[in-house]
């Protein structure tokens, strides 16, 4: 693995010395920075490589005096892979589902600024007060994983469980990185939601509603296959045998009844386009070139990569994971770029390492940039709302019964 040693150090500057820091992901053999497309991930992404230079300083000041005319009117939230110049004038820093908490203990807040995708700008509204507004910077910012369950979809797979006669043993759980119909969906059903932190927790209370984990009761998961995959086998004990992924695009999602009816976890086909491109092969790589590294994905990861990694945990884990570490230690992480970078900004005595051989962005996510930050706050301190997500009433009554079902659970 010396070619993948000689490549970090041409791609970054850096010397085989041993300095602490960041270091950017190889050019690959597959894939050169930025020019072209790796067909070999889930999604055949197209990298961009770096994200346009910070914001010129007109644009900063411009923002600074329009927050400052906001004041506690307005309450900026900030979701981890977002850039650092929208960072700068986050109130608050977390993920999806800490954010929208957070924006629900702050009912003086006229306006909720969220910088995120859509579905956690629906998750502020339906948590936040009916006299509070959501305003959302850019409406382009979505998030494929989310976008991969449609309501129809969803509503069509939950008529075939029925049909096959399986419906009243299977409970619906769907991942915070779902839209407000579908968490709306799992709430209408009995089910609840979850995020990468408590979904084995989730899991479990839904399983003890259909006969327990060492039932035949079932799970629909949606939408991210990868974290119910994870989550059944590494930490519910179920094999990957128990486990089907129903494609809603396929008579029967793809699958036989019969296949239907023995299966404990019925996987949605979705998953995350970021951490989705992480391999086997960059765990087997990184370990070669970085000596004594410690390997920390996702549980969006796929299972090969769970399982080849040596932690695996939330954004949040992640981030305490490293404020814990011992100073000189070596870390590979596989997540969102802009969160690998401000961590290893954040801790420059120890060496941090991108696990991906490309440079890849969250795209949706960096559709939030500062001039449309700077944009919707200008409108607001100017009377005008703009981009302003408005969840329907019978949808946020029942994705919040969900929601509330999921702080109910014990150790939540």
């Amino acid at each position: 693995m010396e070619r993948v040693s000689t490549l970090l150090n041409e791609a970054t500057g850096t010397s085989t010395g041993g300095s602490a820091g960041f270091v950017e992901p190889a050019a690959s053999a597959l894939l050169l920075l930025g020019q072209g497309r790796d067909l070999a991930s889930e999604r055949g992404v197209e990298c961009t490589g770096a994200l346009p230079s910070p914001s010129d300083p007109d644009l900063v000041e411009r923002a600074r005096a329009a927050r400052a005319a906001l004041g506690e009117r307005a309450f900026v939230l900030g979701h981890h892979y977002q850039r650092d110049e929208v960072i700068d004038f986050a109130d608050v820093t977390g993920d999806s589902f800490k954010l929208a908490r957070e924006a629900a203990a702050r009912p003086e807040a006229e306006f909720v600024i969220f910088c995120g995708v859509h579905f956690m700008a629906e998750s502020a509204d339906i948590l936040t007060t009916d006299d509070q507004q959501v305003v959302l910077p850019d409406l382009a910012a979505g998030c494929s994983m989310a976008d991969m369950a449609a309501i129809e979809q969803v509503e069509e797979a939950w008529a075939v469980l029925q049909d096959v006669g399986i419906g009243d043993d299977t409970v619906p759980v769907t991942y915070m990185n779902s839209s407000a119909a579908i968490k709306a969906f799992t709430g209408r059903h009995g089910g609840t939601v979850c995020t990468s932190s408590n979904a084995q927790v989730a899991l479990r209370w839904a399983f003890d509603r259909v006969g327990g984990v060492e039932g035949t009761g079932k799970v629909l998961f949606l939408p991210d296959q990868h974290l119910g995959r994870n989550t059944a086998v590494q930490q519910l004990g179920l094999s990957l045998a128990d486990c089907v992924v129903f494609d809603p695009r396929k008579p029967l999602g793809g699958l036989t009844e019969q296949q239907l009816r023995d299966a404990r976890m019925i996987l949605w086909r979705g998953h995350c386009s970021v951490h989705g491109r992480f391999s086997e092969r960059n765990v087997a790589d990184v370990r070669a070139a970085v000596p004594d590294v410690t390997v920390m994905v996702h549980p969006e990861c796929r299972n090969e990569v769970v399982t080849a990694s040596d932690l695996v945990g939330s954004t949040e884990f992640i981030i305490k994971a490293l404020d814990a570490a011992e100073p000189g230690s070596s870390w590979a992480i596989g997540t969102e770029l802009n969160l690998v970078r401000r961590l290893a900004k954040a801790h420059p005595d120890k060496q941090v390492h991108y696990l991906d051989s490309t440079v890849c962005f969250c795209s949706t996510m960096n559709r939030i940039d500062l001039p449309h930050l700077v944009w919707a706050m200008e409108s607001l301190a100017s009377g005008q709302v703009v981009n302003r997500i408005v969840v329907d009433p019978d949808d946020a009554h029942w994705a919040r019964v969900a929601l509330d079902q999921m702080l109910a659970l014990p150790g939540i």
